[in-house]
């Protein structure tokens, strides 16, 4: 069998190694980066969660494409979770239904393991390898100032989006693809912070709990975290495919009682004074008594309005953080570029994985499901 070479070292690229290796192909795996998933470990810095446990059917939904939903379905959270397992790291699912290694288990330590097992199967990799440029036959790397040229018969881009440049995922592949007239839908921020008109600046680090994110498009319950330029948080990353929609700026709704109606808390805040009320019959945390003080005084005082404030405080978003500060990107390969075994069509013996695909998922364990799914799935076709 002649080798197959896969250009990109993290989960998506590392995935299609041992699934291919392990059908008895050669593999060999170059990166420009002098050592392997370097964002899979900088993404371990938040909490290492892996995949996440929904059903099947919810956890599909999360994502925004069917051809991705296809795919995740063909390799499933629960097939992550086996997966982990026979590399010798075990698994528990946390409150939120977030999948993470056993406590103690670093994620170098998990990354550790799986490139032992790639070493096993005798998978070679090749860092410091930057691409060039491809065609029909060859591939060429910069190495070390040298053009150095690779023929090949099968080779795997997983290449990654555009966020974390310093991780290796720094989009240089975007203008090659498009030189050779293969489509890439525009790659944005995913999983990116709001930057507000009026941040809040006084208040950043201080998260805002059980709240309800919404426009008129989807909504979030959940928490959020101020920050000195705007906000993040899970809801804030949920919420970032519907405010893709809409153009900047555009109000965004804050529900900060959602276990409350507007009728309920005006007849709360009726007949005493508002702070008091905030806090002891609502039960408020001072963070979200506060930013209702940034209300004028007439509305803070009265109970009507103040009531349809609270069920819908306006936050005016003036665009997302900048792109190579957000956690993923959605864009990437247009879909209609490739086959169905993820092979170019203007390239057939190129095959594309991960987050350089057009697809999008917010965090809690979907990204990594979706680029183990993606190297995973293009192994077995």
């Amino acid at each position: 069998m002649e080798t197959i070479h896969i250009i990109g070292a993290g989960p998506a690229g590392l995935m299609a190694a041992q699934q291919l290796a392990q059908k008895g192909h050669p593999v060999t795996v170059y990166d420009h980066k002098p050592a392997a998933a370097r964002k899979f470990l900088v993404a371990g810095n938040g909490g290492f969660n892996l995949t996440h446990s929904e059903d099947i059917e919810l956890f599909l939904s999360r994502y925004d494409r069917p051809e991705i939903q296809s795919i995740v379905r063909n390799f499933t959270n629960q097939d992550t979770i086996l997966w982990l397992q026979e590399l010798r790291i075990p698994t528990y699912i946390g409150s939120s239904g977030k999948v993470f290694p056993k406590k103690g288990i670093k994620p170098i330590e998990v990354l550790q393991r799986w490139l032992a097992v790639l070493k096993e199967l005798n998978v070679t990799f090749k860092f410091k390898h930057r691409l060039n440029d491809f065609d029909d036959t060859r591939i060429l790397f910069e190495v070390d100032n040298t053009q150095v040229e690779i023929p090949y018969t099968r080779a795997v881009f997983a290449f990654g989006g555009r966020s974390w440049s310093k991780t290796g995922s720094d989009g240089r592949w975007i203008p090659l693809f498009e030189s050779k007239n293969i489509k890439v839908t525009s790659v944005m921020p995913a999983n990116s912070g709001f930057v507000l008109a009026e941040p809040l600046a006084r208040y950043a680090g201080i998260p805002i709990k059980n709240i309800r994110l919404f426009n008129s498009l989807a909504e979030k319950y959940g928490e959020c975290v101020l920050t000195d330029y705007g906000m993040e948080g899970s809801a804030v990353y949920f919420m970032n495919r519907y405010v893709r929609q809409k153009p900047f700026p555009q109000v965004l709704s804050l529900d900060l009682k959602p276990q409350f109606s507007s009728e309920q808390i005006v007849g709360l805040l009726t007949g005493g004074n508002t702070s008091e009320c905030l806090r002891k019959k609502l039960k408020m945390e001072p963070v979200k008594i506060s930013l209702l003080k940034t209300l004028s005084k007439e509305t803070y005082n009265d109970p009507n309005e103040l009531g349809l404030v609270i069920k819908e405080f306006p936050l005016l978003i003036t665009g997302f953080r900048p792109i190579d500060e957000v956690i993923s990107t959605s864009g990437g390969v247009s879909w209609s570029e490739l086959n169905r075994n993820l092979s170019l069509k203007k390239f057939p013996n190129i095959q594309c994985c991960g987050e350089m695909l057009d697809w999008d998922a917010p965090t809690g364990g979907y990204l990594l499901q979706g680029c183990f799914a993606t190297g995973y799935y293009l192994a077995t076709l």
